[in-house]
């Protein structure tokens, strides 16, 4: 499972467990909710540490990843193929206006 489910799912566990308690002693609902995500942000923040690094770890990876276009290669090509034969290629807009 991923770093980032994982660690979703336990902040949203605990965000749970915090609400109904604090709802089972009465308290309003928007009174809980608040304190409620307050405690699960301490706790996640303060005990799962090396979950977060992961999560943060998993976004670095992606971000160092290159976009992946599967038609840029072909749209290259074209344009290359065309310049190089003094033709226009197909789809592409040119300004004859100055």
């Amino acid at each position: 499972m991923s770093p980032w489910i994982q660690y979703t799912l336990l902040r949203l566990g605990l965000f749970a467990v915090a609400f109904g308690l604090l709802m089972a002693i009465r308290l309003d609902w928007w009174w809980a909710a608040i304190v409620a995500s307050i405690i699960a942000m301490t706790v996640s923040y303060i005990f799962f540490g090396k979950l977060r690094d992961a999560v943060a770890l998993d976004l670095a990876a992606r971000r160092e990843k290159p976009a992946v276009d599967p038609d840029a290669a072909a749209e290259d090509s074209a344009v290359e193929d065309a310049a190089a034969s003094g033709d226009e290629p197909e789809g592409v807009a040119t300004d004859d206006r100055a």
